[in-house]
């Protein structure tokens, strides 16, 4: 149902407002996206992981700091997959500027399955 005249003058007086009291708040409001949101997420949780994995590997004859770095490497990538479900495949096209095309890995290996397949196959052909 769409807004009345009414309602949407007051909605338009409200947002004035808004950007009148405090423009610097409206500005970063206006620029953050849920995308942005789940990849700094994802940057933290990526430093998360590379902090874990140090401490694990200094600290591995000290089994319970070595627990620790691995706790905190677990976390970090329970705490990466959430927001990479979060953002979508969207949100990574749209943050990385990565189109990847259709096909997946069969595009990716170029055919590779198929020349092989072929080579494999005996020739009837020649009998």
């Amino acid at each position: 149902m769409p807004l009345s005249e009414d309602e949407q003058r007051i909605l338009l007086q409200i947002e004035q407002e808004f950007y009148q009291s405090d423009p610097e708040f409206a500005r970063e409001v206006s620029e953050t996206t849920l995308y942005r949101h789940a990849w700094r997420h994802i940057k933290w949780g990526l430093l998360g992981l590379v902090v874990g994995g140090a401490i694990l590997v200094v600290a591995l004859p000290l089994y319970l700091l070595s627990f620790v770095g691995f706790l905190l490497m677990f976390g970090s990538a329970i705490w990466i997959e959430r927001n990479a479900r979060k953002m979508g495949r969207a949100g990574f096209q749209q943050m990385t500027g990565y189109q990847p095309t259709g096909g997946g890995i069969r595009n990716a290996m170029g055919g590779l399955g198929g020349r092989v397949k072929g080579r494999l196959r005996p020739d009837d052909d020649k009998k």
